[in-house]
């Protein structure tokens, strides 16, 4: 079911981040290095992950929905699956999308704001064909924990359920952003947490839309869950 990630760097992506091709370079080189090293000594424990191997295993389509500020330590958990990842357009997002690429992963470029409609039928069209897709419902920049409507809009239309996933490391560094951007410490403990797989019930978008407010709760539910490791 998982789509191999393609290495491919998207055309124009060195004139819309800003950043030259060298720079971009290093800096994703040693996130990556950095990520390896931490991620060797942390001690991940999942909960909850029945549903999506029950799906896996049955080669059903799913949508990954984790919040933006949780995104470093889940690229590492599920690094070289091949799912496609939603990344923004904006400079920072360059450096993501090819710190996914190093990691297994497959990107789609767009946001509920820039890019959103080739991204939506982008998204749309992977999970017709059996794939996996990850997105951060708050990102690009918020506000956190609130779920904007590209998601649940592409959940409508393909008719593939969400899988909300939460995280929580028993120390870590937080960056002063938006996101409360999270770096786990070494040997720090994480738990992984994810919910079943939720079907976006409506008729339309519209409808769809509509189901923030329960999806963010399921979410919170989640991460209160990881939060107690169980």
């Amino acid at each position: 079911m998982n789509q191999g990630a393609s290495t491919q760097v998207p055309s124009g992506s060195r004139k819309k981040s800003g950043w030259s091709d060298r720079r971009l370079r290093w800096a994703v080189g040693t996130g990556i290095v950095v990520m390896k090293l931490l991620a060797r000594t942390w001690r991940i424990r999942v909960v909850g992950y029945e549903g999506t191997r029950d799906a896996r295993r049955k080669g059903e389509p799913l949508i990954f929905a984790l919040w933006h500020g949780e995104l470093f330590p889940l690229l590492w958990q599920h690094r070289d699956e091949g799912a496609k990842v939603l990344i923004s357009e904006h400079r920072d997002g360059e450096i993501v999308a090819r710190a996914a690429l190093a990691l297994g992963f497959g990107t789609v470029r767009g946001s509920t704001t820039r890019g959103g409609g080739r991204a939506l039928l982008e998204m749309v069209r992977v999970l017709k064909e059996g794939g996996e897709i990850a997105v951060t419902p708050d990102g690009p920049k918020g506000p956190a924990h609130r779920y904007a409507p590209g998601v649940l809009v592409v959940a409508q239309r393909s008719g593939v359920p969400i899988v909300c996933v939460g995280l929580h490391a028993s120390r870590g560094w937080r960056l002063n952003s938006w996101d409360r951007f999270l770096i786990p410490k070494p040997f720090a403990r994480i738990t992984v947490a994810y919910s079943a797989p939720t079907q976006v019930v409506a008729s339309s978008a519209g409808e769809a839309v509509a189901q923030a407010e329960h999806f963010e709760q399921l979410h919170e539910s989640v991460s209160a869950r990881a939060a107690l490791g169980a």
